[in-house]
């Protein structure tokens, strides 16, 4: 029998450290306050020993820093091997806050009112100004981010997924390191036939930052668009994606252009190769995400 909006949802949750946020403690603490959920929590020690952990929670210190993706990987894998892996898994940054107990509890009924989606993303909004920053908004149009619906992107750091769906299209792409590992989970989500839904009424404190003012934000950027466009794009659209991009990062970058010298590093290292298995969406999925507003060209 499927699991209904009055059944308490088992939740794996995979938090990442480095021992290097002061903010961890409060993350984790606002975690465990939950209520409404059967709640697992993993910590995984990217190339270091989890520090000050509550009791109650499960370590796993990794011998090297393996990147975002590739931690979450392991992280949620270690739960199921555990215990059988619950309904959902929730992907939670370490210097993230859930501002009430019942913020999961609600991330879980919004999964169940939206069947179709694979993933449903919170609004991120930073805990002092109130302000949910551009790239935290998972559609291309982002004036608005109080405005729900179905999406074809998502916000990696504060995310809940069907566990059922994050397994069978194959997890993050643990190579990508950093950036843009959310955009190729999506689009395989897509091609299984689901969707992504935002759920802005739930909300999830998150520090704003610019990683934008990182050379190698700027390089994993670039590299990892090449890398999601030979891995998912039908072939005819993947050089149409890539010179969109390099139209609107030099556009961008009129006001900063000591940005574009890591950028295009980036994009030659992408080009290079080391994208890994190609499976491209199908067309068919190509005309629902254009349908849905996220033509697979941008």
């Amino acid at each position: 029998m499927s699991p209904t909006e009055t059944d308490t949802a088992a939740v794996d949750a995979v938090v990442l450290t480095m021992n290097d946020r002061p903010e961890q403690a409060a993350a984790l603490q606002s975690l465990l306050a939950q209520e409404g959920v059967d709640l697992r929590v993993i910590v995984v020690g990217n190339g270091v020993r989890p520090e000050h952990i509550p009791a109650g929670v499960t370590t796993l210190a990794l011998p090297q820093n393996v990147g975002i993706p590739e931690g979450r990987n392991i992280g949620a894998r270690e739960l199921a091997d555990a215990g059988g892996g619950g309904e959902f898994v929730f992907f939670f940054d370490n210097d993230a806050h859930l501002p009430a107990p019942d913020t999961l509890a609600r991330l879980v009924e919004q999964a169940r009112r939206h069947p179709e989606a694979a993933w449903v993303q919170p609004r991120i909004a930073d805990p002092d100004t109130g302000q949910t920053v551009r790239r935290w908004v998972p559609r291309l149009r982002t004036a608005d981010p109080d405005r729900p619906g179905i999406v074809a992107a998502m916000a990696e750091g504060v995310l809940l997924v069907r566990r059922q769906v994050f397994e069978r299209v194959g997890g993050w792409p643990g190579h990508f390191f950093l950036y843009h590992e959310g955009f190729d989970l999506a689009l395989r989500c897509w091609n299984a036939g689901l969707t992504g839904y935002y759920a802005p009424q739930v909300v999830v404190h998150h520090p704003a930052s610019d990683p934008a003012r990182h050379a190698l934000y700027q390089r994993l950027v670039a590299r990892n668009r090449v890398w999601v466009a030979y891995r998912r794009l039908p072939a005819p659209l993947v050089p149409v994606y890539i010179a969109t991009w390099v139209a609107i990062t030099v556009l961008r970058a009129r006001h900063a252009p000591r940005t574009l010298l890591p950028w295009f590093s980036g994009l030659w290292e992408g080009l290079r190769g080391g994208h890994g298995e190609r499976s491209p969406i199908s067309w068919a999925t190509a005309w629902r995400l254009t349908l849905a507003g996220r033509p697979p060209v941008i």
